[in-house]
């Protein structure tokens, strides 16, 4: 009997430890594009920097923390590697691609899994199309061969700009970046500054050139796969719009309709937040970036919410402002009325071909048009509508792997494939109220697609919405503290 329990022991345990094996081997990689696509966009690079230079990008470094890991912006976009603390170097003479990788780190796997490294070389090249995978140790040693040892020393591109890593824009990075240098208890460099750094230390004989305004060119015209993940983005962050619309009445915190959001979010398959959610009663919404999400919503007033998921390293940026109490006040809908109308006028004048300016002046000519008898609450609502006439912010940034994107769409001709935020706003200053509606557009052969079209935006939608119940009121929350 002991024998039979011996062997039966010694059977299950072979089975966990292989089970426990092949979990472990279990490798992720993304499927949202093929490796045709990345190959792609690395041949532009090939293209951009020429047959005597390299270009060098380092990837994200791990988390010092229990967050997931996300790989920077600008890494995943030409590999789809999420292993962190790789680089990347693409070398012109020959037009091949080499990743370096840690090694493997047997421990940490063995707690989270499988983690694509140095080893998984011949897996790597059939899921990325790289040419070559090399341990990160031997990043140095290779740098010299592939520029120094042939002269003249080939051209060294490298990102100067922050990368970009989850809920963070170039914008946001910069500034912070400057905060930092302008204190005098820190001052501590940015990590490409630092990179540059090591360069030149290590290996002075290159001229680094920044190779950032080379890849913001690239994503600026987005692929139609990129446009479908933007697409899905936008979906998830009208559903999730939605639902708030219907989850709010006076009492609800600007909080809980964060919750409600971030339920649809993560129910369909996002990472998180694209951004941390903008979400205002009342005067809160005046302050255009407000965060803090701790208010009660009171009757009478507006809520603004702007707010969009991390789904697969793309995002959106769509926002919608709604009465508390489900019921527009005449004052409230006719400033609705004139948002809704300029973002249909500039909607209308977005092609390919032409300039922001262009898109910003004939809409204006049409509101002009649109104010003829006209009438609204007071002197300051006019007032107010007027100035929104002049003000060239109502066309706005792109948008794609960050919400603010990288790439330029003022100042140029826009093009198929570029995708960016339609953003019209008026200040009430004496009332310290703000009213605006934010859709993204995709510009098309002929015209341009609104991916939000579908969130409700009329008074007549939006207060439809709202007489349905929503997740807050069948799930409410618990009274704190808890009764014993």
């Amino acid at each position: 009997m002991n024998l039979r329990r011996i062997w039966i022991c010694s059977v299950l345990s072979l089975l966990m430890a292989s089970v426990c094996t092949s979990g472990q081997e279990k490798h992720y990689y993304q499927t949202d594009f093929p490796k045709e696509e990345f190959a792609e966009r690395r041949a532009k690079i090939f293209e951009k920097i020429g047959k005597n230079a390299i270009a060098v990008i380092q990837g994200a470094k791990g988390t010092g923390d229990f967050n997931v890991f996300r790989q920077s912006n600008e890494f995943y976009y030409l590999s789809g590697l999420e292993t962190p603390h790789a680089y990347l170097v693409l070398d012109g003479r020959n037009q091949k691609t080499s990743v370096y990788l840690p090694r493997r780190d047997a421990g940490r796997e063995s707690s989270e899994g499988k983690i694509l490294s140095f080893e998984d070389a011949d897996l790597i090249r059939e899921l990325t199309g790289i040419d070559q995978v090399r341990s990160v140790e031997q990043l140095s040693m290779d740098l010299v061969g592939k520029g120094l040892l042939r002269p003249p020393a080939a051209l060294l591109y490298t990102p100067l700009s922050p990368a970009e890593t989850g809920t963070d824009s170039r914008d946001e990075l910069l500034n912070e970046q400057a905060r930092v240098s302008a204190n005098p208890w820190d001052g501590l460099p940015s990590r490409e500054a630092r990179f540059r750094e090591l360069l030149n230390l290590r290996a002075p004989q290159f001229e680094v050139r920044d190779l950032s305004p080379i890849l913001d060119g690239l994503r600026n015209i987005k692929s139609k796969r990129e446009i479908e993940a933007i697409r899905r983005a936008t979906e998830i962050a009208g559903l999730a719009i939605i639902e708030a619309m219907r989850s709010t009445e006076p009492g609800v915190y600007e909080y809980q309709l964060d919750a409600a959001a971030k339920y649809v979010f993560y129910m369909h398959g996002s990472r998180g937040d694209g951004y941390a959610s903008i979400i205002g009663g009342g005067t809160n919404a005046y302050l255009g970036h407000y965060f803090r999400k701790t208010d009660k919503l009171k009757d009478g007033n507006l809520v603004l919410m702007d707010y969009a998921p991390d789904y697969r390293y793309y995002t959106s940026d769509v926002t919608r402002m709604w009465p508390v109490n489900g019921k527009y006040t005449k004052g409230q809908r006719a400033l609705t009325e004139y948002i809704l109308a300029y973002r249909d006028a500039l909607f209308r004048h977005i092609r390919p071909g032409v300039t922001s300016d262009f898109v910003l002046d004939s809409a204006a000519r049409d509101m002009e048009q649109y104010l003829v008898g006209k009438t609204f609450e007071n002197a300051a609502h006019l007032k107010a509508v007027t100035e929104g006439l002049k003000f060239r912010g109502h066309f706005q940034h792109p948008v794609g792997m960050a919400v603010h994107d990288v790439g330029q769409v003022r100042g140029v001709k826009l093009e198929s494939g570029m995708v960016f935020t339609i953003d019209p706003m008026i200040w009430i200053h004496e009332e310290k109220l703000y009213v605006r509606i934010e859709d993204v557009v995709v510009v098309t052969a002929d015209g341009a697609e609104n991916l939000s079209a579908f969130v409700p935006s009329t008074v007549e939608d939006i207060q439809r919405t709202m007489t349905e119940k929503g997740l807050i009121q069948f799930r409410p929350a618990t009274t704190l503290p808890l009764k014993k």
